[in-house]
């Protein structure tokens, strides 16, 4: 007779350990009795999927409606990150997200505008849409909203939109970062940024300049700033000319383009943050573990999320959400790119 080895811990202790919740919380969901709070509830789903168990057929809830999330891209680890964190934040809300990943050359926010609107979609979620090129006529959200259409828009906003509006305070994001390099001893400091047609380009053009006036004492940061593209290549050029014009810290529109920063600085021999400081903007997934690990500017993805998804259920259901933009405070994660301002 052989030995059949040691059994298998049980399923119900593999799913509270990582639910982070009690066995008996588990027990409840599963077999969908009363009792358990939504976020526990949610733990346990996520729980299921994580642990690659099929979720049990009284758990397959009947969805609430579609809401279609377009990103324009994936490349940029902060976009899945925000369709993730919509994503689960809708199906705690029993809605089925539908997301749409723009890529250059493939299917354009209208073409999967148009899509959604087959698929019947109860409202949309656009992040950083055409709504923040400034350069973009916003008929195409007038029209979505003259047919009853909720919609909402994430960092890019948009005044003449009648749809609530969610951003992170690109102003305030920048202050943290160049008080930051400040305090370390900079004084040359550089911004290499996107192109300013963008909403969130200007803003944080307009938090460099009056950081630059606020901490030192200067009113010609136009001199300290390089507009590229929101890449890692773009983030490299720029960089380059802004070390090569005597610049020992660079701050960047985003984690992308500040990794191109240091490699800009690596192909001069120069070393992060020894001979130059680099910050980001973001703070994406793996961005603690490249190298150095990345000083950067943290956008509060979870409560933007959180709000952005409120106030369309809000609009689905009948009860109108405020048209003022909410604005989110940006955290700085401070790591391994920046240093003390070397002494010339």
């Amino acid at each position: 007779m052989t030995d059949a080895g040691p059994q298998p811990r049980t399923r119900l202790a593999d799913l509270a350990a990582q639910a982070g919740v009690s066995t008996a919380t588990v027990s409840r969901v599963l077999n969908g009795k009363p009792g358990v709070s939504p976020a526990a509830r949610q733990a346990v789903l996520e729980a299921l999927d994580l642990l690659g168990y099929e979720r049990p057929e009284r758990l397959r809830m009947r969805s609430q409606g579609l809401v279609g999330l377009i990103v324009p891209e994936l490349t940029n680890p902060v976009f899945p990150l925000f369709a993730q964190v919509v994503e689960s934040i809708l199906a705690e809300n029993g809605y089925t997200p539908l997301l749409c990943a723009q890529e250059a050359g493939g299917t354009t926010e209208d073409q999967y505008v148009e899509v959604l609107l087959e698929h019947k979609v109860d409202g949309i979620i656009f992040v950083s849409g055409l709504h923040a090129d400034t350069s973009a006529n916003l008929e195409r959200y007038h029209a979505l909203r003259s047919q009853g259409l909720p919609i909402v828009l994430v960092n890019g906003h948009a005044p003449d939109v009648d749809a609530p509006s969610v951003s992170c305070d690109d102003v305030a994001a920048l202050d943290l970062a160049f008080r930051h390099l400040v305090q370390l001893g900079h004084r040359k400091i550089g911004l290499a940024i996107g192109p300013d047609r963008f909403v969130p380009t200007r803003r944080k053009v307009a938090g460099f300049t009056e950081a630059y006036a606020r901490h030192l004492g200067e009113n010609a940061a136009e001199e300290h700033i390089v507009t590229t593209l929101f890449t890692l290549e773009g983030g490299q050029v720029a960089a380059g000319e802004l070390i090569d014009s005597g610049h020992t810290a660079i701050i960047c529109g985003s984690d992308m383009m500040a990794l191109g920063a240091v490699r800009a600085a690596r192909q001069r021999n120069l070393a992060v943050p020894d001979d130059v400081s680099v910050v980001g903007y973001d703070d994406s997934p793996l961005i603690a573990f490249t190298d150095p690990p990345l000083t950067t500017v943290r956008q509060p993805v979870q409560g933007m999320s959180r709000s952005a998804v409120s106030a369309l259920i809000s609009e689905i259901s009948g009860q109108p959400s405020p048209r003022a933009e909410m604005l989110f405070l940006p955290e700085l994660i401070v790591r391994g790119s920046t240093g003390i301002a070397r002494q010339s």
